[in-house]
């Protein structure tokens, strides 16, 4: 068996030198029709050999009863026969040392158990060999500058993609077809385009790599359901990023955080479409939410180059009218970009270019721009020399059908692309196609909607803001955690403060006496909690109590605890009573992890206490994150100014919280094979310099989890 590393081995199927079609038909409305009618149409140059066991000729190309009476053997095979007869064609194939083949017969894993047999033999021989194949049940693939066509997509019924830089990647055959029909109506040149459907072997991040590693692409557009392999994906989205290639993503299908019953705080936060954010964020990927801003992030990415992307979220807006401007400023700050005031310096040249202008932000250039291109030249290049703003957004409703106010925009903005080579300056415009093509040329992406164009240029400064590769985080060593840790909040607090999480003085007693002397020790005031790997929640059989303050009072709550636990909970094995020190004051925060069955461990944090389900306010990352990602985690919480000292509070410890949640995520990856969620709720953080406290800590046990869920 031969291993294959992610993305390789895809050359032949984009660039193939010849193609064989298993079930070639006459009939061009079947599957086994179209390709070939299409690579005849199209003017494929490499040999095309059709597969039909009649022989004969078929679409006046003379036809092969079997691959082995082909006088070569093809680099390529696209196989569309019925179901039963597709793991023969395979064998086939993997006999004769084809290199790729593209399965877009249906009729396997999506048809239940004997289907899913047959997709898994299918599997064993691309393992087994050195063929990739793709499919099966997909829409296949499409190699734009050779023309390689190993589809039956109706977008190409009407017409062949434009040759460009931008690749399309799909899980879903209709959403990939549909993409590429959309690219070509929005005037994008494609280079490869790749639907994987039911992934039996080459999957969405082989797709993602093999762009990433094709000089001929620059963009990359992809629609996921699903991944399989989370390190897969993540290796790929590392090619992507290392190789300056922007990664759009669409994904589809958010699942709901709290499907099945979770036994912390964390499961319930932690849902499935927040870790495919969290993994794409920190790939360096950008997630988009529709198919439409796909295509047009995708689009303003070739137009401008990513290496022309600033990170930030400061924008100016010009018009030549106020009304747009209140538009454009409200649909810009829906998207989380802020619209600063201009320098006094920035303002003193607007206004000496149009004395009546309004020169703050938006900047009203009013209709004089529409006269004399140097007047708007002047306005464009005050704003653009101005590092107050990230990006400019210039509107114009009407000025590109008209031609003398064209030819007028048109001067004035050459003039500024020769100033300001790198600036990101995006038109929110209509324009003719002709116009369009000659601003995308010189470096400016048109978009049509105000909505759509204020969206496109914040997908735009998060993809700049996230373009600088993170560290590649240490290896750390695997280790089995010992059973005894899962017993008891006090056991599990004691291997997390061995791991580095604050964790305030506690002592199990197992008498009075043994708690009066931790309390001597210790000092008042004190909290009091049930110790018992039987109950999980102690709250719910009266097993806290919060704020003992003399001996007297200890002795009285000690005993009272003890009853009432032992009138809720009679079955219950009591291991003692856990006497800690009580932690007055601070933010509550909740913190965790939870094993994602795809991507390992998560590590989260959000507003804790009894806030922690109802507000929903996390941040969410692939474990282990160092000191600075758990400070960026915490700064993206909507409850960050609570540790900010916001309304004259004090200031948090901040560093104390990002090394708690660090030292988690550490011990999270470190234990992954035994531990499946962890839960601290709350971590309180003091003020600055006074650290965290770790109050009160679950672990669940793989064991537990695979439990629980049958």
């Amino acid at each position: 068996m031969q291993a294959t590393q992610v993305g390789r081995g895809l050359d032949a199927l984009f660039k193939p030198r010849s193609i064989a079609i298993f079930g070639a038909s006459d009939d061009v409305t079947k599957i086994g029709g179209r390709p070939l009618q299409f690579l005849q149409k199209y003017g494929y140059a490499g040999g095309i050999y059709p597969i039909n066991r009649k022989a004969g000729l078929v679409q006046s190309l003379q036809a092969y009863a079997s691959l082995a009476e082909l006088p070569e053997v093809p680099e390529l095979a696209v196989i569309a026969v019925p179901p039963a007869g597709v793991l023969d064609a395979v064998q086939e194939c993997a006999r004769r040392g084809v290199k790729t083949a593209v399965i877009l017969s249906a009729g396997f894993s999506e048809m239940g158990e004997e289907g899913s047999r047959l997709q898994a033999r299918i599997g064993e021989v691309a393992r087994a060999s050195a063929m990739r194949i793709v499919g099966p049940n997909c829409l296949g693939a499409i190699g734009v500058p050779d023309k390689s066509i190993a589809t039956f997509s109706v977008a190409l019924e009407s017409s062949f993609p434009a040759a460009g830089s931008v690749g399309i990647v799909s899980q879903s055959g209709n959403l990939g077809s549909f993409t590429l029909r959309l690219a070509g109506e929005r005037g994008l040149g494609v280079s490869r385009m790749l639907t994987t459907g039911n992934e039996c072997d080459v999957d969405i991040a082989d797709a993602i790599a093999s762009l990433a590693a094709d000089p001929g692409t620059s963009v990359i557009l992809c629609c996921m359901e699903t991944c399989r392999d989370g390190a897969k994906l993540m290796q790929a989205m590392a090619m992507a990023r290392e190789a300056g290639k922007p990664l759009v993503v669409l994904k589809v299908g958010v699942s709901e955080a709290g499907s099945a019953a979770a036994a912390s705080h964390t499961g319930a936060l932690a849902g499935s479409d927040a870790v495919f954010d969290a993994v794409l964020r920190q790939g360096g990927a950008l997630r988009v939410p529709s198919i439409e801003l796909l295509l047009e992030v995708g689009h303003a990415l070739s137009v401008v180059g990513p290496a022309r992307v600033p990170g930030g979220h400061r924008v100016a807006v010009l018009t030549a009218s106020g009304g747009f401007g209140v538009l454009l400023a409200d649909a810009a700050s829906a998207q989380g970009l802020v619209l600063p005031k201009l320098a006094a310096q920035t303002q003193e040249r607007i206004l000496s270019a149009v004395p009546f202008a309004a020169p703050s932000n938006p900047v009203d250039m009013t209709a004089q721009v529409s006269s004399r291109p140097e007047v708007l030249a002047r306005m464009l290049d005050a704003v653009a020399r101005d590092d107050s703003c990230d990006a400019l957004i210039l509107q114009s409703a009407n000025a590109f059908h008209v031609p003398r106010l064209r030819d007028v925009f048109l001067g004035a903005l050459e003039q500024v692309r020769k100033d300001h080579p790198a600036r990101l300056i995006l038109l929110c415009a209509r324009a003719p196609d002709d116009v369009r093509a000659r601003l995308n040329a010189m470096g400016f992406p048109v978009v049509e909607g105000i909505d759509a164009a204020c969206a496109t240029v914040a997908a735009l400064l998060r993809f700049g803001a996230r373009n600088r590769a993170p560290a590649a985080p240490p290896a750390i060593d695997r280790a089995p955690l010992a059973a005894e840790a899962f017993a008891t909040e006090a056991s599990a607090k004691a291997v997390l403060a061995e791991a580095g999480l604050p964790v305030p003085r506690e002592a199990i007693a197992r008498s009075f006496d043994e708690a009066l002397a931790a309390a001597r020790e210790m000092g008042f005031p004190l909290v009091l909690k049930i110790v018992s790997p039987d109950i999980a929640h102690k709250t719910e059989v009266g097993g806290v109590f919060v704020g003992v303050r003399s001996e007297a009072q200890l002795r009285e709550e000690y005993n009272k605890l003890l009853a009432r636990v032992a009138l809720k909970a009679p079955r219950a094995r009591i291991a003692g009573v856990l006497v800690a020190q009580m932690v007055q004051g601070g933010v509550e925060l909740i913190l965790g992890s939870k094993k994602d069955p795809v991507f390992g461990p998560m590590v989260m944090v959000g507003l804790g206490g009894i806030f922690a389900e109802i507000l929903k306010d996390v941040a969410l990352q692939p474990a282990p994150v160092d000191e600075a990602q758990a400070t960026a985690m915490l700064r993206s919480l909507k409850a960050f100014p609570l540790l900010d000292g916001a309304r004259g509070r004090p200031k948090a410890d901040v560093q104390a919280a990002a090394k708690a949640i660090a030292a988690l995520s550490r011990f999270a990856v470190r234990h992954a094979d035994s531990v499946s969620e962890i839960d601290i709720n709350p971590l309180v953080v003091l003020d600055q310099g006074r650290g965290a406290h770790a109050l009160d800590a679950l672990l669940v046990s793989e064991e537990q989890a695979m439990k629980d869920k049958q």
